[in-house]
């Protein structure tokens, strides 16, 4: 049986919205993030912070959710610290997401991983053409020539054109990040989950 793990990479968030502060603002984005992976089926679930955010961590984790603490907030770092530990459990393919975007449908983070029975990469964008990706997910070990990822500022075709041949990474379904006043905008109350989030919007001043 193939064994896969998401990981939830709480990394810095560059925004806010007005009248919330950051800390609070990056909580319940966090933890948003955390709940929809203990709902996810057929996988293992993890956070990874670098020791400085550990607090946030702390903060969110349901009990016995591992944490794997980096030296950087990147996919690179988590993948490194998956394949290094070996007293912990071992995972055939890894999925690495954003904690800045708490609607994300669970199916969105399942086609993340579906494209590594056949490709050793996938990633996904962010919706609404803002840099970076919402994910990417992995075969363990990683391929020697995939480059350095980071979330915020990666894009699909910089991966790509890493590889041996364009075919090799998958480019699968996108979703928004909660990084501007427009992506706030397309927050949909209808759809449910990221209560936190909402809570927390909810509250702030007029």
């Amino acid at each position: 049986m193939v064994r896969r793990v998401v990981v939830a990479l709480l990394g810095p968030v560059s925004w806010s919205p007005p009248g919330i502060e950051p800390a609070r603002w990056r909580t319940a984005l966090a933890e948003d993030v955390v709940d929809l992976l203990a709902t996810l089926n057929e996988v293992e679930t993890a956070v990874a912070v670098t020791p400085e955010d550990r607090w946030l961590a702390d903060a969110v984790v349901w009990p016995g959710t591992p944490v794997y603490e980096v030296p950087e907030p990147t996919p690179n770092a988590v993948f490194a610290a998956l394949t290094g530990h070996h007293d912990r459990p071992a995972f055939d393919q890894v999925a690495v997401v954003a904690a800045d975007a708490p609607d994300v449908p669970g199916l969105t983070l399942g086609k993340l991983l579906r494209p590594l029975s056949s490709r050793p990469v996938a990633v996904a964008p962010v919706d609404g053409g803002g840099p970076g990706l919402l994910g990417v997910a992995a075969r363990l070990p990683v391929p020697a020539w995939l480059p350095a990822v980071h979330l915020d500022t990666t894009a699909p075709a910089e991966v790509r054109r890493a590889a041996p041949s364009p075919g090799e990474v998958a480019v699968g379904a996108g979703w928004r990040r909660l990084r501007g006043p427009a992506d706030l905008a397309a927050l949909d109350p209808a759809v449910e989950g990221w209560e936190a989030t909402r809570a927390l919007l909810s509250a702030r001043p007029a």
